[in-house]
């Protein structure tokens, strides 16, 4: 599939991030309503690990020369499967999503191949208003298989945090001792393990690839039931620009569920929250988790923001 006449492509470099992040504003106000992205994270892209922009992203122009849309490939970890996103100017882009799409799937496969793989599982994220984006995935082959939701709370007058049930204790992250951080480690890996879509790391490369938005060690926690360890609490810095507190992984070992340690972890980040002068709380929920988590956030205060859709298709290594 090619571009409209016209219209050509190159590579991205650091040079185009204003420009990106025009482009990335326009797709995400049409998507969500409002632009869920900075220049730093666009800089977070291009220089991710495991990618190669002179290799695994495109810019469209339209005749002008302006840059109209960016697709770009994201695997945080290397291993497992990849994620592709193709942003595109919803006022003057759309025509040029499909073959940048084609673009994409056709670096997966190449990317299969030097992986040694002979195949690789590919997924887009689709939000309700994108109802072209979905017709285009499903021509391309995709499916879709699951959905999340955004789930947020105000912590305007939020209530002193409350006591947690006996035997259970919350306290903070020691991010110096390794026995620790190896610990909050074993409980988010062996927590996660019932998830469908979970891609197990080892401690080393767990750390190594922690974001640097996720190293806000204060708002890191660790639950104890009895003085074992039960649960812990990972946030980000992501929302920021919303004022918000962000919970990036919540983790309950199976053995220590529906005793109170999610909702006293939530609690105490939300407290931590609320004393930085954020404004509210959010999290993600995927909702295929067997753990049913959605109730457990509905009682923490928080509700259902927006949902978005994951599509997913397998794509085969070049030469095989």
């Amino acid at each position: 599939m090619t571009l409209p006449a016209g219209w050509t492509a190159r590579r991205p470099t650091l040079d185009d991030v204003p420009a990106i992040l025009a482009v990335v504003h326009a797709a995400d106000t049409f998507a969500i309503g409002y632009p869920d992205f900075s220049a730093e994270d666009v800089v977070e892209c291009l220089t991710a690990p495991f990618f190669d922009p002179g290799r695994d992203s495109w810019l469209a122009l339209d005749p002008d020369g302006a840059v109209i849309a960016w697709a770009t490939l994201d695997n945080p970890t290397g291993v497992g499967r990849e994620f592709v996103e193709v942003y595109v100017d919803p006022d003057r882009g759309t025509a040029v999503r499909a073959p940048l799409l084609t673009r994409q799937l056709d670096r997966v496969a190449e990317r299969a191949g030097e992986r040694g793989l002979p195949t690789l599982t590919v997924r887009c994220a689709v939000y309700p208003p994108e109802t072209r984006w979905a017709a285009e995935l499903t021509e391309a082959g995709f499916a879709r298989i699951k959905r999340y939701l955004r789930m947020s709370g105000s912590l305007a007058d939020l209530p002193a945090e409350p006591p947690p049930p006996p035997g259970v204790t919350v306290r903070t992250l020691r991010p110096d001792d390794e026995a620790d951080l190896r610990e909050f480690h074993r409980i988010f890996d062996t927590a996660f393990r019932d998830t469908l879509d979970h891609e197990p790391l080892g401690f080393d490369q767990w750390r190594e690839l922690l974001p640097s938005n996720g190293k806000v060690w204060d708002e890191w926690f660790v639950a104890e039931v009895d003085g074992e360890p039960a649960g812990a609490l990972q946030s980000t810095n992501q929302a920021l620009e919303q004022n918000m507190g962000w919970v990036r992984t919540l983790s309950v070992l199976p053995a220590y569920r529906r005793r109170g340690v999610g909702a006293a972890l939530l609690r105490r980040a939300f407290a931590v929250y609320a004393a930085k002068g954020r404004t509210g709380a959010g999290l993600g929920v995927d909702l295929a988790n067997p753990t049913v988590p959605v109730t457990l956030y509905r009682s923490v205060g928080l509700r259902e923001e927006r949902s978005v859709d994951m599509y997913e298709r397998t794509v085969t290594a070049t030469g095989v």
